[in-house]
């Protein structure tokens, strides 16, 4: 690539613009290429990029604009207070998610090693918020994809924070065992339904269960009081409008003190309750 077809900072971030990704996009993208702040970037607006560095921007860009999100593309996003690195093989964790996160929190003391589950794990990040706000609790974290499994170890690795990964199936590798707290962001869409389209570079199996999304939330609450110590709790994520659905769900297998959390937007987001003694 010649000088003269050499874009310069401010041109590169004017090329989103006609390919339609958004400005602060551009700026992740670039700045992850030159490895550069935001604040760089606008301060070396007339810098010229390398061949190199501009074909990888560019290259980004056209990924971006056919709708690949940026944490792919990046490879990492920000929850919690941690940053996690993402692959295709895990779900973009959700500013929304942290709803859930905060619910067990409040059933977490500080100075207890209580002993926790995360089921289908992801990138770990309700599992890894949960070990870094609580030292003392005992995390394990389960996902049937061996590839996001591995991500949650690594992000566990990254961080510094103790985290027990198994591979398998909901509750099938952590048979015989109990935990104090249970919390899970399962698949919950619906087959078939049209908001897919938009969340077609994420893991599919993440996402759907069933015909009405609710499959594995049956199988969670179901099989949950085998593996919850007496007064255990037991958190969900779930569709906006599935809620109530869930609520009974709950309280039909013997759960008490079930109640709903909403998220900032605000929707119905997480419904939990507490084992019988």
């Amino acid at each position: 690539m010649s000088d003269a077809n050499a874009l310069t900072v401010a041109q590169a971030l004017a090329q989103a613009r006609t390919c339609g990704v958004d400005r602060l996009d551009a700026h992740l993208l670039l700045g992850h290429v030159l490895g550069r702040s935001r604040t760089w970037l606008l301060s070396h607006d007339t810098d010229l990029l390398a061949p190199e560095a501009q074909a990888r921007y560019l290259a980004l860009l056209a990924r971006r604009a056919e709708g690949e999100p940026a944490a792919y593309l990046l490879g990492d996003k920000e929850f919690f207070g941690l940053n996690l690195r993402v692959t295709p093989d895990t779900l973009i964790p959700r500013p929304d998610t942290e709803t859930l996160v905060h619910w067990a929190l409040e059933h977490l003391p500080a100075d207890q090693p209580r002993r926790v589950l995360d089921l289908g794990t992801g990138s770990g990040a309700i599992a890894l918020a949960l070990a870094h706000e609580r030292p003392l609790a005992d995390v394990t974290a389960v996902d049937a994809s061996p590839g996001a499994l591995q991500v949650a170890l690594d992000n566990a690795t990254a961080l510094g924070l103790r985290l027990r990964g198994l591979l398998g199936s909901w509750f099938t590798p952590v048979a015989g065992e109990r935990f104090y707290l249970i919390v899970s962001n399962p698949p919950y869409i619906a087959e078939g339904d049209p908001h897919m389209a938009a969340l077609r570079f994420e893991p599919e199996t993440a996402l759907t269960a069933g015909p009405d999304g609710l499959d594995d939330l049956r199988q969670i609450i179901d099989q949950a009081p085998h593996h919850l110590a007496p007064g255990g709790w037991l958190l969900l994520e779930h569709g906006f409008d599935q809620a109530n659905v869930v609520m009974q769900l709950l309280q039909n297998r013997g759960f008490i003190e079930v109640s709903t959390r909403f998220d900032l937007g605000p929707q119905a987001r997480c419904t939990g309750g507490r084992l019988s003694t």
